[in-house]
């Protein structure tokens, strides 16, 4: 049985930084693409960092780039995602998610790429 449990959120000021972590199990973990997603309240859900674990290939989308960081233990089977310099607008639950790299090895962005998702971790940024 897959599971993705995420922990590591919580409240922050803006400027903050947090971790969180998605701790993988029940499945070929080295041959998934690992991915976090977000959803604040009344939007849709947005990729934030993707990462092809068997290489260690990570993709972001633009808006994303520079102040998060998606990382990996392949040895605890754990994802990672470093936040920092959080602005209120990152507020929102966090998503871990696994699904299978597209052809090429390519870890694909659109939702529907991923098959097993976590419980969320909320993360509040007050202003």
């Amino acid at each position: 049985q897959v599971q993705l449990v995420e922990s590591g959120g919580g409240s922050v000021q803006a400027g903050g930084s947090l971790r969180l972590s998605c701790a993988a199990s029940g499945y070929a973990y080295s041959r998934y693409c690992m991915a976090w997603f977000r959803q604040a309240p009344g939007k849709e859900r947005e990729g934030v960092a993707r990462i092809y674990t068997l290489i260690g290939a990570t993709y972001y989308p633009n808006s994303m780039k520079g102040r998060f960081t998606i990382s990996q233990d392949n040895a605890k089977n754990t994802v990672y995602l470093q936040m920092n310099s959080l602005k209120p607008e990152d507020t929102a639950m966090y998503y871990c998610a696994a699904g299978t790299p597209a052809s090429g090895a390519y870890c694909a962005a659109e939702i529907d790429a991923y098959n097993y998702w976590g419980q969320g971790t909320q993360v509040t940024v007050s202003s």
